[in-house]
């Protein structure tokens, strides 16, 4: 059915497009920071039309936000893969995400948190893009806290408080580690905060 076809092929072109223009905003907010980066520069650097980046993103807040909705994504779905290996073995699962978390800081074009990045950058309580950061950090703390129950310590939103603010404090704190401390401070203080919480279990 050459029409049918022919939308299909439409769509993928559109989602193709969208896409592309996503992926050159987000590094561009990445490397530079969303401050710096304007529209215009996105659409030189994407090579588009002014009317087909509006055609996505009606504003550059929904740009910020798509970003961010990426990275967020992104991060996930590594968390989730590394959760299904460790299903069995809460504790393990702490210190597996340690070791890939350290590993992204250790990485030589690492700029920090996006979600952080971007919060600091907006001073606006109710700025959308501030609502998906604070979002991705309360899902950060439920989910470390959830492992933390699994664990069966006496105070599960404690520990997962703590290792929250472990795992923020070294996404602002990359430029102080060398590459190859940042998955060893991680993984020890992970595990020092967990003892601890498994000696007040007792």
């Amino acid at each position: 059915m050459p029409q049918e076809d022919g939308r299909r092929a439409t769509a993928t072109k559109l989602t193709d497009l969208r896409g592309h223009i996503l992926e050159t905003a987000s590094n561009l907010f990445y490397r530079r920071g969303v401050r710096a980066v304007g529209v215009d520069l996105v659409i030189h650097e994407a090579g588009v039309a002014k009317t087909s980046l509006y055609r996505y993103f009606p504003t550059k807040d929904h740009l910020v936000v798509a970003f961010l909705e990426r990275e967020d994504a992104d991060f996930w779905s590594v968390w989730d893969a590394v959760a299904h290996r460790h299903a069995d073995d809460p504790a393990g699962e702490i210190e597996a995400h340690m070791r890939w978390i350290g590993e992204r800081l250790s990485r030589s074009n690492y700029r920090g948190c996006p979600q952080i990045n971007v919060a600091a950058e907006f001073a606006e309580p109710d700025h959308p893009a501030r609502h998906v950061a604070r979002s991705h950090m309360q899902a950060l703390r439920a989910r470390l806290a959830d492992i933390a129950r699994r664990m069966g310590v006496a105070h599960p939103d404690k520990l997962g408080a703590q290792l929250a603010l472990l795992v923020n404090g070294a996404f602002v704190s990359s430029g102080l580690l060398a590459p190859e401390e940042a998955i060893d401070a991680l993984v020890a203080s992970a595990r020092a905060l967990c003892q601890g919480a498994a000696t007040e279990s007792r």
